[in-house]
C-alpha cells in the first residue's frame, strides 16, 4: 500500500502543470495546452550585451530583463515571456562606435535587429498568441521596437493579432526610479546614466552575482570615467536601492500592458 502511495504521488508530480512562465523552460505540448487554457499574450524581452564599467557583467541588460519580464508575467496571468534577445545594436563596429569601443560588446545592424524581432512576433501570432507584447531594457533600440510595433500592426490590421510596445518598462527605470533615489539622498553625479548607482541597484536587486563588489571600491575620481565606461558612481548602490526601481518597473509596466490590451481592436 506504501509503495502504491508513492507511485501516484510520484505520477502527480510529474504530471502537474508547470510553473514556469519561460517559454523555452517548457515543452512545445505544455505552450499548447497552457494556449487552450487560456494564456494568449507573450513578452519578448529584448535585452543587449555591452558593457558596463569594470564592475558589472556583459549580460546585465538580458539577465535583467528576463527576471522583470518573469515577474511581469506572473503578476498579468496567463502570459508567456520568449527567450531574451541578446543581441542588439550597440554602435558601429569597424570603425567602433559607442558601446563598441569596449571588449566583449556585441552590435547588430537595425534592420538585422527589427527583422529578428519581427520574426519572433510573426512566430508568436502564427501559433495563436493575439497579444505579443515589446520590452527592451537597454535606450538605444526604443524607436526601433517602435517601429517594428507599428509595422506589425498594419500588417495584422484584418487578424486579431496585435504587436504592443511598451515603452513604460523603460521610462520607469528613468526619471521615475531616478527621483526615488533623489529623494533618499543620492545626487545626480552618483546615479549616473550608465553603470552609475541607479544601475547597479537595479542588478545587485535582481541578480546579485553579475556585479563585482571589489570593482566598485575603485577610486572613480580618480579613473577616467570614459576608461571605465561609467557615467555615474556605483558605489553607493546597493539591493534595497534597486529593489525600488524593480517595483516600479513591474507595477507601471503591468499597467501599461493590461490598458493597452483592454484598447478596443
Amino acid at each position: 500500500m506504501l509503495l502504491f502511495v508513492a507511485l501516484l504521488a510520484g505520477t502527480a508530480v510529474v504530471q502537474a502543470a508547470p510553473s514556469s512562465v519561460q517559454l523555452d523552460e517548457l515543452t512545445w505540448t505544455e505552450v499548447r495546452d497552457a494556449m487552450k487554457a487560456g494564456t494568449t499574450t507573450v513578452i519578448i524581452p529584448v535585452g543587449g550585451t555591452e558593457q558596463s564599467g569594470s564592475h558589472m557583467a556583459l549580460g546585465k541588460h538580458n539577465v535583467r530583463v528576463k527576471v522583470l519580464a518573469d515577474r511581469i508575467a506572473r503578476e498579468l496571468g496567463h502570459t508567456l515571456v520568449a527567450p531574451v534577445t541578446a543581441y542588439v545594436p550597440e554602435g558601429h563596429i569597424a570603425p567602433p562606435t559607442q558601446h563598441m569601443r569596449y571588449t566583449g560588446t556585441v552590435s547588430i545592424p537595425d534592420d538585422v535587429f527589427k527583422g529578428v524581432i519581427e520574426g519572433a512576433a510573426r512566430s508568436f501570432k502564427q501559433h495563436g498568441f493575439t497579444d505579443v507584447l515589446l520590452i527592451g531594457d537597454h535606450g538605444g533600440y526604443q524607436s526601433l521596437l517602435e517601429a517594428v510595433a507599428t509595422r506589425l500592426n498594419r500588417e495584422w490590421a484584418s487578424s486579431s493579432a496585435r504587436a504592443h510596445f511598451i515603452r513604460a518598462y523603460y521610462d520607469a527605470s528613468q526619471e521615475p526610479y531616478h527621483q526615488a533615489l533623489r529623494d533618499r539622498g543620492l545626487t545626480e553625479a552618483q546615479i549616473g546614466l550608465h553603470a552609475g548607482a541607479a544601475d547597479t541597484s537595479l542588478m545587485l536587486a535582481t541578480d546579485a552575482s553579475l556585479v563585482r563588489l571589489d570593482q566598485m571600491k575603485v577610486d572613480r575620481e580618480a579613473a577616467a570615467e570614459n576608461a571605465l565606461g561609467v557615467s555615474g558612481d556605483p558605489r553607493r548602490a546597493n539591493a534595497a536601492l534597486g529593489q525600488l526601481g524593480v517595483e516600479l518597473i513591474v507595477s507601471r509596466t503591468t499597467a501599461a500592458i493590461r490598458q493597452a490590451i483592454a484598447r478596443p481592436r
